[in-house]
């Protein structure tokens, strides 16, 4: 565990950018790696669960979670026999960010639209997964992604209600 001063008492935070939002570097940090396992996305989700117990969006950043380890499990080398994914979980006063880093793909993340109602007969319409980053998108201030086909991460950030 890594523990930053971020007392406004001392000095600010530094912000460095994210998206078109900066992301607040300082308060507390924990980085986990896990063995890439589908048995893993629950001890991930746990490990977020007990890191952020109290803060107003848990359930959103939870959520946001177990659909970043679900695509890194599903969609990289991560998921690949002696894979693994790395998440970090960073928490300041006005918010919480999380990031998901696996060991990369051929493909590049890509949010599903969602198909209109006239689209509806399409099998990929009415498929049960591939909106993984839509959900993450909707829950989140923020998102984005980087990296390429070695190794991505998957960060979002969210802000308390009322602060974004």
């Amino acid at each position: 565990m890594t523990v930053l001063d971020a007392s406004p008492k001392t000095h600010a935070l530094e912000v460095v950018p994210m998206g078109d939002r900066g992301h607040p570097v300082g308060g507390m940090c924990w980085r986990r790696a896990f063995p890439g396992r589908p048995a893993e996305a629950g001890r991930a989700r746990e490990f977020v669960q007990f890191l952020i117990s109290g803060f107003s969006r848990a359930d959103d950043v939870v959520l946001a979670a177990g659909e970043m380890t679900a695509n890194a499990l599903q969609h990289t080398r991560s998921g690949l026999p002696g894979g693994l994914f790395v998440v970090e979980v960073r928490a300041w006063r006005g918010g919480v960010a999380l990031s998901v880093t696996d060991q990369g793909g051929t493909r590049e993340p890509c949010p599903r639209p969602l198909a209109p109602p006239a689209d509806w007969d399409d099998p990929l319409a009415l498929a049960e997964s591939g909106r993984g980053l839509l959900t993450i998108a909707a829950l989140a201030s923020v998102w984005d992604w980087c990296g390429g086909p070695s190794g991505r991460t998957v960060r979002a950030q969210f802000t308390r209600w009322g602060s974004r």
